[in-house]
């Protein structure tokens, strides 16, 4: 139940912010998607020039990772003052910050222009992006979930997580588009700067509806009573440091659940670009049209999961996606073998499927982990630490696998293990679906906080 000082909002209202949050994770992941697939297309051959091309690709992709070496440090800032100031002036700024830097990597001059001064630059503008996204996962989700109801948080918060493959169908869309209508010479000398130079007029969009939303009920509630307690002489330690004295458990949880998932994303999404363009030596098209398909079914099918969580719970619902992931990372590579558009269309779009029914939980389960003044800080640091561990370096190990063993099978063990990890973590954690997001001492329906509160005390 919400607290006295709270009223829950109405389905208009709540369809609101879904909207809001919707469009801005798309335009950001757009944003930094966009990245990710040019670096396994055009920027290993104009920023990375090399002989051996899966050289030029990891060089590329190293690239790639830094923009989530710095996700947790946009996490820390971003959660600091969201804890403090609110949700949605983060969320604005991190909006902006994503923009300016996609919308100036199409005006880069190359490798072939500057020399190394343009790997710098395209290594500085990855740097903000990676800096915004880390601060923008946590505030979406938040402003979602604790505008809605404890009973249908599931459903509604997993919308900003279908920004994600939103922002990818329209990254490789707009990839595909242009590879099929251009030249392979026409692509790499100017058409590949014309989705980076769309993301302008896509965050003026996603600005002028998220400007429109109000702040979360939950944190002005938590705002009043931290004003309360300054009044009486009280004083809180910052954010960031009061999660990591109370919340490390909830922090090692999201990285756990983040992990196997995040992994398998990348995995099923950039590094297929490479496996299918580089490896099998097949048309890029044939590739990115997989990814196309399966990107469409993983937007569609995330709230699904999201909803089938407030029925079940969310480890149930986890643990299908991550022990069912386990198994079709070898299945994955088999059917990509065949060299048939038609088998490599169904290995991403089951892979995007089970790795849905692990992302479209997590927003309401890592909400769920940590109480309102401290929510923002422990849900971004713990799901940007696991993008570290997992999506940054998911593309680069993948490579280096193959470039090793010229085989796809070291990479379906590493997909594997990291889908156990998920497992194992999942099992371990305690279920949170009916933990309300409101009050001091918020805790499952019926549980008493030192004992079901899923943050560590």
């Amino acid at each position: 139940m919400a607290s006295p000082g709270t009223v829950p909002q109405a389905p208009s209202g709540i369809r609101r912010i879904v909207a809001a949050s919707l469009v801005g994770t798309t335009v950001e992941w757009y944003d930094f998607f966009l990245y990710g697939s040019a670096a396994a297309l055009v920027f290993n051959t104009l920023f990375f020039p090399s002989s051996d091309p899966l050289v030029g690709t990891l060089l590329a992709f190293l690239t790639y990772a830094v923009g989530f070496a710095a996700r947790p440090l946009g996490g820390i800032v971003f959660g600091h003052y969201g804890d403090r100031i609110g949700r949605k002036r983060l969320l604005v700024l991190s909006l902006l910050m994503m923009g300016s830097a996609t919308f100036a990597m199409g005006l880069l001059p190359t490798h072939a222009s500057i020399g190394v001064g343009a790997p710098i630059l395209l290594t500085v503008l990855r740097l903000v992006q990676g800096f915004a996204l880390g601060g923008e996962w946590g505030g979406a989700v938040l402003l979602v979930a604790e505008h809605g109801d404890d009973r249908n948080r599931g459903f509604w918060a997993s919308w900003p997580q279908a920004g994600a493959p939103g922002g990818n169908l329209l990254a490789t869309g707009v990839l595909a588009f242009l590879a099929a209508v251009q030249s392979d010479e026409a692509f790499l000398a100017w058409g590949w700067r014309v989705p980076f130079l769309l993301s302008g007029v896509l965050v003026v969009i996603g600005l002028w509806i998220r400007v429109s939303v109000s702040e979360s009920p939950a944190f002005l509630e938590a705002r009043a009573r931290a004003e309360a307690e300054e009044a009486a002489g009280e004083r809180r330690r910052p954010p960031v440091v009061e999660v990591l004295r109370t919340g490390r458990r909830g922090i090692l949880t999201a990285i756990g659940t983040r992990l196997g998932e995040n992994v398998s994303y990348y995995i099923l999404t950039a590094f297929l670009l490479v496996y299918v363009t580089v490896h099998l030596q097949l048309p890029k098209s044939d590739a990115l049209n997989a990814v196309l398909i399966g990107s469409a079914v993983h937007f569609v099918t995330i709230p699904m999961w999201g909803a089938l969580s407030d029925r079940i719970g969310r480890r149930a619902v986890t643990l299908v996606g991550s022990i069912g992931m386990a198994g079709w990372a070898f299945a994955f590579f088999a059917l990509l073998d065949t060299r048939s558009f038609p088998m490599i269309a169904v290995a991403v779009t089951a892979g995007l499927l089970l790795h849905g029914a692990m992302y479209g939980p997590q927003a309401a389960f890592i909400s769920e982990l940590f109480d309102t003044h401290v929510r923002y800080s422990g849900a971004s640091m713990g799901s940007q630490l696991a993008s570290i561990l997992g999506g940054a370096l998911a593309p680069i190990i993948a490579v280096e696998l193959l470039r090793d063993h010229d085989s796809s099978l070291p990479v379906s063990l590493y997909l594997c293990a990291a889908a156990l990890v998920t497992t194992v973590t999942v099992l371990l954690a305690r279920e949170t679906k009916g933990r309300s997001l409101t009050g001091a001492n918020s805790a499952p329906s019926g549980a008493a906080r030192p004992e079901s509160a899923p943050v560590g005390r």
